[in-house]
C-alpha cells in the first residue's frame, strides 16, 4: 500500500497536478467571482419562488410537479454549492482544510447527481402518464416522495464518496488535474454516467413525441375528443424537453472536460476552460426556473399572485408605520384596508 498525504496542505496536491494556486486575487478570478455571485443569487430567488409557487397552488399537488418542485429544491441547492464555493474559491483556496475542500466539492457534485436523476425521474413520470392517457400521473403520493427519497439518497452518496475513499491522498499519480485531491477514475465513471442518463432520457423523450404525434392525429379525426387533453400533453412535454435541452447545453461542455481529464488527456488543456464550463452549468438551474415561467401559464399567474403579495404586504407595513407616527392634526390621510388585509384581485 501506498503512502498516504493526509496531514499534507492544499497547495501540495496543487502543486503535484500542475494546477495554479493563486496567493493573489487576478481580474479573471474577479470576473470569475462577481459573475458567479450575481448568477447564484439570481439562482436562489427565482427556485425559491418556483417551491412558493408549488406549495401554494393546490393545483400543483400532482406527481409531475412533485418531481418540477424537486428539481426546483436540487437548483436550489447547487446555488448553494456554487455561492459557497464563491467564497472559498482564488487565494482563499489555499487556506482550506482537506475537509473544507471535500466540501466544497461535495456540494457541488451532489447538486448535479440530485439534478441529472430528478430529470431522469421525470422523463419516467411523463411516460408513464402519457401512455396512459392523464394528463398527471396517478403514482400514489407516498411512491412519488420514496423516489424523490431515493434520489437525495443517491446523490448525498455520490457527493460523499470520495471524501472517504475514491480520492487519490494514497495515490499520487492517479490526481486529476482539475480537481486535485480525486481520482481521475471518479470523474471519468461521474462523466460517463451523467452522459448515459442523458441518453436514457432522450430515448424516452423520443418515444414519447412519436406516440403523442400518433395520439394527436387519431385524436384529429374524433370530434369527441376534449382539446385539452392534447393542449396540456403537449405544453408538459414541451416544458420538460426544453428543461432537458437547456441542461444537456449547459451541463455536456464541462462532463466532456471532466472526461478528459478523468482518461488524462496530456494535450488537453481542460484548466484554460473548466471555470466558465462551471460557470455554464450553474446557470442551468437559472435557466430551468425561467422555463417554467415562460411555459406554464398557471405558473406565471401564481407567480405574479406571490410577488403581488410581497409587494402589497410591504406597501401595507409601510403606510401602518407612517399612520402610526404622523400627528393628530395632520392633513394628510391614509386609507388602510379593512381589518388589517390587503386587498388583492384574485384573478391575477
Amino acid at each position: 500500500m501506498g503512502q498516504c498525504y493526509y496531514n499534507e496542505t492544499i497547495g501540495f496536491f496543487y502543486n503535484n497536478s500542475g494546477k495554479e494556486l493563486s496567493s493573489y486575487w487576478r481580474p479573471k478570478d474577479v470576473v470569475v467571482v462577481a459573475l458567479g455571485l450575481t448568477v447564484s443569487v439570481l439562482v436562489l430567488l427565482t427556485n425559491l419562488l418556483v417551491i412558493a409557487a408549488i406549495a401554494s397552488n393546490r393545483r400543483f399537488h400532482q406527481p409531475i410537479y412533485y418531481l418540477l418542485g424537486n428539481l426546483a429544491a436540487a437548483d436550489l441547492f447547487a446555488g448553494v454549492a456554487y455561492l459557497f464555493l464563491m467564497f472559498h474559491t482564488g487565494p482563499r483556496t489555499a487556506r482550506l482544510s482537506l475537509k473544507g475542500w471535500f466540501l466544497r466539492q461535495g456540494l457541488l457534485d451532489t447538486s448535479l447527481t440530485a439534478s441529472v436523476a430528478t430529470l431522469l425521474a421525470i422523463a419516467v413520470e411523463r411516460h408513464r402518464s402519457v401512455m396512459a392517457v392523464q394528463l398527471h400521473s396517478r403514482l400514489p403520493r407516498g411512491r412519488v416522495v420514496m423516489l424523490i427519497v431515493v434520489v437525495w439518497v443517491a446523490a448525498l452518496g455520490l457527493g460523499l464518496l470520495p471524501a472517504h475513499s475514491w480520492h487519490c491522498l494514497c495515490a499520487l499519480d492517479r490526481c486529476s488535474r482539475m480537481a486535485p485531491l480525486l481520482s481521475r477514475s471518479y470523474l471519468a465513471v461521474w462523466a460517463l454516467s451523467s452522459l448515459l442518463v442523458f441518453l436514457l432520457m432522450v430515448a424516452v423523450y423520443t418515444r414519447i413525441f412519436f406516440y403523442v404525434r400518433r395520439r394527436v392525429q387519431r385524436m384529429a379525426e374524433h370530434v369527441s375528443c376534449h382539446p385539452r387533453y392534447r393542449e396540456t400533453t403537449l405544453s408538459l412535454v414541451k416544458t420538460v424537453v426544453i428543461i432537458l435541452g437547456a441542461f444537456v447545453v449547459c451541463w455536456t461542455p464541462g462532463q466532456v472536460v471532466l472526461l478528459l481529464d478523468g482518461l488524462d488527456c496530456k494535450s488537453c488543456n481542460v484548466l484554460a476552460v473548466e471555470k466558465y464550463f462551471l460557470l455554464l452549468a450553474e446557470s442551468n438551474s437559472l435557466v430551468n426556473a425561467a422555463v417554467y415561467s415562460c411555459r406554464d401559464a398557471e405558473m406565471r399567474r401564481t407567480f405574479r399572485r406571490l410577488l403581488c403579495c410581497m409587494c402589497l404586504r410591504r406597501s401595507s407595513h409601510k403606510s401602518a408605520h407612517y399612520t402610526s407616527s404622523a400627528r393628530t392634526g395632520a392633513s394628510t390621510r391614509i386609507m388602510l384596508p379593512e381589518n388589517g388585509h390587503s386587498l388583492m384581485d384574485s384573478t391575477l
